[in-house]
């Protein structure tokens, strides 16, 4: 029964000494108070008597938000941070031997790289570059926290708390600022709608002037086409006469017409230019063939 019961206890006690270890875990061991080796993921046994589980630590990222600090930028001007810090613990046992209070000291370091970098800044070029006074710092915090085993993975500037002053004076410059944004966005405004006005009046002159020359060429071609016309029939007309000309001659010359009808012919068609010539010259083949009086005589007696 006694062997029972201590077969029970040890079983027991080994059992309280056994530890499963998690994948977010560390355990720092030490054996007879100085350091042995340090537990990951998995099921570890606790040796009796000698072995110690000093710290427990997590590998998960870990968030600490600081108490606003006290900041003075270079155009002296006092203003308060309030910072957020994103870290994590990649060597455990660095993080448990090589520093007391770990995370006290990263929240002075972070107030001290505050002072500095922010301390280099005037307050608009902080208010304008938050991103890269992040990274800055971040920069720093991860070189210095190296040592202590800790990764530093972000920093973040959460809130810039400015003096009352400063902060009125700002909301005046910001409503100036919007102010003259509008009156330059009116401007603008007013300068494209007179632009597109102008385009609108020169391109409808301009379609006038085309629409006027347009007009032009056609009166011009059809002045054009009707002086042609005038002249094709008015050269019909002369040819037609022409025409009827010969065929009269032709017929008066087939009919074999009397010296004495041609004579008549003659003076009708003399008589004709009398009336539009001062002086009419007759030829000397018309004059020596006959004589004006003889030959109305023939015609009269006839």
């Amino acid at each position: 029964m006694l062997l029972f019961i201590l077969t029970i206890i040890s079983i027991v006690f080994i059992l309280l000494r056994v530890r499963i270890v998690s994948q977010s875990q560390a355990y720092i061991i030490e054996r007879f108070g100085s350091y042995k080796y340090t537990w990951t993921v998995g099921i570890k046994f606790l040796i009796p008597f000698s072995d110690k589980i000093i710290q427990k630590i997590s590998l998960k990222e870990q968030v600490n938000d600081f108490t606003p600090q006290p900041v003075l930028t270079r155009d002296n001007i006092m203003i308060e941070i309030d910072s957020v810090l994103y870290f994590q613990i990649v060597e455990p046992k660095l993080y448990t031997y090589e520093i007391e209070k770990p995370i006290s000291a990263l929240e002075n370091l972070t107030a001290t790289t505050l002072r500095n970098i922010i301390g280099e800044l005037e307050l608009d070029n902080l208010l304008s570059s938050r991103e890269s006074v992040n990274k800055k710092i971040k920069l720093v915090l991860d070189e210095a926290a190296k040592p202590w085993g800790i990764k530093i993975n972000r920093m973040e500037l959460k809130n810039i708390i400015l003096p009352e002053d400063i902060k009125e004076a700002l909301e005046k410059e910001m409503k100036a600022e919007r102010k003259k944004r509008e009156l330059i966005f009116l401007a603008e405004g007013e300068k494209k709608s007179r632009i597109l006005k102008a385009e609108g009046e020169k391109i409808s002159t301009i379609l006038e002037a085309e629409a006027k020359m347009r007009e032009l060429v056609l009166i011009a071609v059809a002045e054009k086409e009707a002086l042609f016309i005038k002249a094709e029939g008015e050269a019909e007309y002369l040819v037609k006469i022409e025409k009827a000309k010969a065929d009269a001659i032709k017929k008066l010359n087939s009919a074999e017409p009397s010296k004495e009808v041609l004579i008549l012919k003659s003076i009708e068609s003399f008589e004709k230019l009398s009336h539009t010539a001062s002086k009419i010259i007759i030829p000397n083949e018309v004059s020596q063939l006959f004589s004006p009086k003889e030959t109305l005589k023939e015609i009269k007696d006839k």
